[in-house]
């Protein structure tokens, strides 16, 4: 599968989740939808037919909230029956809202407390250097979870060990819970404070293009761990989600949910040949 097609599928059933589940989120996974479809379909090698396999590579969603990518991704990618998606948020069921690798094949770790997912990517990644292995890590993080300290100590600690096997993807679409990444905490120079810290950077300009998105992952690290930083917009693929902070918590129902669906069929499903 292209990832082309398999961000739409994200964008498209990962509505459909949310209004289901009357859940939230839903505009940080319209933004990382893009990121999440490169990784997955193109880049990460894994495999459906052996979730476990020592060889494969790790990929921890450290932005746990935004875990309906992850699922649909993996769904597609033949992980487990799809149609399991329509119980996303169920009681008792699989899949909760915050992903989780209980029961779930292809997920590494739970996640949700922000900046733990990232830390513990990074200690995979120490182990497969220890240990003389040759699989990857990523972890994808949100820039407003980049406020918590544990963080930089990870960033301060993979420069250390020169992780050159791990790639931390940041979905930088600017705003976090109760406002802009500027107006909360400004993090700003961004990439700077990564370059300074050690790592390689690659500052993708628009991080909802795939080729843009391609070309960062085939970047050499350089002996270094590297950081992708994905400018994305908040909700994209949906107009009146993007950008829209509302959308942080809101679910889709009614009209929404209806002009959801359709903008993203519209927009995206002629370029998967659909």
């Amino acid at each position: 599968m292209r990832s082309e097609e398999l961000a739409y599928e994200i964008r498209k059933n990962a509505i459909k989740m949310v209004n289901h589940a009357h859940a939230s989120h839903l505009g940080g996974i319209l933004s990382c939808a893009d990121a999440i479809a490169v990784l997955y379909a193109e880049v990460a090698h894994i495999n459906p037919k052996n979730p476990k396999d020592p060889k494969r590579d790790r990929i921890v969603l450290s932005k746990g909230h935004n875990g309906a990518t992850v699922y649909v991704a993996l769904a597609k990618m033949g992980f487990f029956d799809e149609e399991l998606l329509k119980t996303y948020g169920d009681n008792g069921g699989m899949f909760s809202c915050h992903i989780s690798h209980k029961e779930v094949p292809g997920v590494e770790v739970s996640t949700g407390s922000l900046g733990q997912g990232v830390c513990m990517a990074c200690g995979f990644a120490i182990a497969a250097k220890r240990k003389k292995e040759a699989h990857k890590i990523y972890a994808i993080v949100g820039d407003g979870e980049c406020d918590e300290g544990s963080v930089w100590e990870m960033a301060l600690l993979a420069a250390q060990e020169k992780l050159d096997n791990f790639t931390v993807i940041i979905d930088r679409n600017y705003q976090q819970v109760m406002g802009r990444i500027e107006e909360v905490i400004n993090t700003e120079p961004f990439a700077d404070k990564w370059k300074a810290f050690g790592w390689t950077v690659v500052d993708v300009e628009d991080g909802n293009n795939h080729e843009q998105l391609r070309k960062a992952f085939e970047v050499d690290s350089n002996g270094k761990p590297k950081v992708i930083i994905a400018r994305t917009i908040k909700g994209k693929g949906v107009s009146f989600m993007e950008d829209n902070l509302l959308w942080h918590y809101r679910d889709p129902q009614g009209e929404d949910y209806e002009n959801a669906l359709k903008e993203v069929e519209e927009k995206y499903a002629k370029s998967c040949n659909r």
